[in-house]
C-alpha cells in the first residue's frame, strides 16, 4: 500500500479553538523552561546522559482498546495516492458542476473548513430537498470500516459515487457527470492522474480521485493523543475524570480504536418507530432494524447536531441520551460535564484546505459565433 504524507506548510493546520486560548501561556512557559535549562547546562557538565532522559510512557489508567490517530492513511493498491490524483480529487470535491444545478459540491455538506460537516440536522441537496440523515464528517473517514450511517458502502470510492447520483443530493447520472467535466476542461487532469489509461475520464475515476483526496483529511495531534503518548499534563483533571467514567460506564465497549467508534454497528432504540430502519434497509434482515454504524468520536465536539437524524442539538444532550438508551445509566450533571470535557480532548489539528482553482474551458470566438 502507498502512504502519502501531507506537506509541511505554514498553513498546514488550524488547531482546535480550545487550544488557541492557551497558546500564549504555553509559549511563555516553554520559553521560561528553556532559559532555565540553558542556565543549568551552562553551569553543569553538559547535556544529560542518556540514562537520565525520561521516556514518555502510556498512562496506566488508559485501556489498550484506545489507539492514537495515525498521521496518515494508507491508500489501496488499486488507487494509489499520487500527487496528481490527490490534486484532481481536491478539485472534484469542490466542483459544483457535479450537481444538476451547478451550485452543490461535496464541500456543501462536508465543509472542510468547518470540521467536515454542515451543522444541519439533515443534509439539504438539489432543489432544497432534504436528505433523510445527518451529514457525517469527512475527516478521518479513511479509517472507517464502512461508509454511510448504514454501512452500505465498503470503501471511500463507493461512497463517493452515491451523493453524485442521489436525487436528494446532487442528482446526476454517471454519464452526465463525465460529460460535464469533459466540457469544462478536466481531461488533461485525468490523463495526469491516470496516466496508464487510454480513456481516463470515467465515473469510476471521478470516485477514485475524490477518495484519494479524502484519505489526506486526517486530524492527528489531539490532547488525547498526546495523553496516550505519555503526556499526562495534556488532559485537565475534569477530562481525566471524564475518561474514567467513559471506561467504567462501558462507553468504551463501542467507542474504541483509533476513531473511538466507526468500526462496528449497534442497535439504537432511541429511534424505535422511525421510518428510517437503519441497516435493515441494506441487509433486509429484521434483526438489523434500527441498527446503525457506531459513530466515531474524533472531533465530535465540533460536529453538532448529533446522531444519524441530527436529533441531539448539543453534545451534552447526546451524552445524556446515550447513557440512558445504550447503557441504562442516567448520568448526573457532573458526569455529563466530565464526559463532554473528555470528548473535547478528541479534537485534533485540521489541515488547512484552500478552495482550489477549478478548470473552466472558455469557448473560442469562432465557436461562440457559430453557436457550438
Amino acid at each position: 500500500m502507498t502512504t502519502v504524507s501531507r506537506k509541511a506548510s505554514p498553513t498546514r493546520r488550524w488547531p482546535r479553538a480550545a487550544a488557541a486560548g492557551h497558546a500564549g501561556g504555553r509559549t511563555l512557559g516553554l520559553l521560561g523552561a528553556s532559559l532555565v535549562l540553558i542556565a543549568a547546562v551552562g553551569c553543569g557538565s553538559g547535556a544529560p546522559a542518556p540514562e537520565d532522559r525520561v521516556a514518555l510512557t502510556r498512562p496506566a489508567d488508559v485501556s489498550p482498546l484506545f489507539q492514537p490517530l495515525p498521521e496518515t492513511a494508507e491508500h489501496p493498491p488499486d488507487n494509489p495516492g499520487t500527487p496528481e490524483r490527490i490534486d484532481l480529487g481536491h478539485k472534484l470535491f469542490f466542483e459544483p458542476k457535479l450537481s444538476r444545478s451547478g451550485i452543490i459540491s461535496c464541500n456543501t455538506c462536508h465543509v472542510v473548513g468547518a470540521a467536515g460537516v454542515d451543522a444541519r440536522p439533515v443534509a439539504i441537496g438539489e432543489g432544497a430537498r432534504e436528505g433523510p440523515r445527518n451529514s457525517p464528517t469527512v475527516y478521518n473517514a479513511a479509517f472507517l470500516a464502512a461508509q454511510f450511517w448504514d454501512g452500505r458502502a465498503p470503501t471511500l470510492e463507493e461512497q463517493a459515487k452515491g451523493p453524485i447520483q442521489a436525487h436528494v443530493e446532487m442528482d446526476l447520472t454517471p454519464e452526465e457527470a463525465v460529460e460535464r467535466l469533459r466540457e469544462v476542461g478536466y481531461e488533461p487532469l485525468f490523463r495526469a492522474a491516470f496516466p496508464d489509461e487510454e480513456d481516463p475520464l470515467t465515473f469510476d475515476n471521478i470516485a477514485k480521485a475524490i477518495a484519494a483526496f479524502e484519505r489526506t483529511l486526517i486530524t492527528p495531534g489531539s490532547a488525547f493523543d498526546r495523553y496516550l503518548g505519555g503526556d499526562t499534563a495534556a488532559l485537565t483533571a475534569q477530562q481525566k475524570r471524564g475518561l474514567q467514567i467513559f471506561q467504567e460506564a462501558g462507553c468504551i465497549g463501542c467507542h474504541n480504536g483509533v476513531l473511538l467508534g466507526g468500526n462496528g454497528y449497534a442497535a439504537f432504540s432511541h429511534v424505535a418507530g422511525s421510518e428510517d430502519v437503519g441497516r435493515a434497509a441494506v441487509t433486509g434482515r429484521e434483526e438489523d432494524r434500527y441498527v446503525f454504524r457506531i459513530a466515531p468520536l474524533r472531533n465530535v465536539a465540533l460536529t453538532a447536531p448529533y446522531f444519524h437524524d441530527g436529533s441531539a442539538a448539543t453534545l451534552h444532550d447526546a451524552v445524556a441520551i446515550m447513557g440512558w438508551v445504550q447503557l441504562k445509566r442516567r448520568f448526573n450533571d457532573e458526569e455529563v460535564d466530565a464526559l463532554v470535557a473528555f470528548l473535547e480532548s478528541l479534537t485534533g489539528e485540521f489541515p488547512l484546505i484552500p478552495h482550489p482553482q477549478l478548470p473552466r474551458a472558455m469557448p473560442t470566438r469562432n465557436n461562440a459565433a457559430s453557436g457550438e
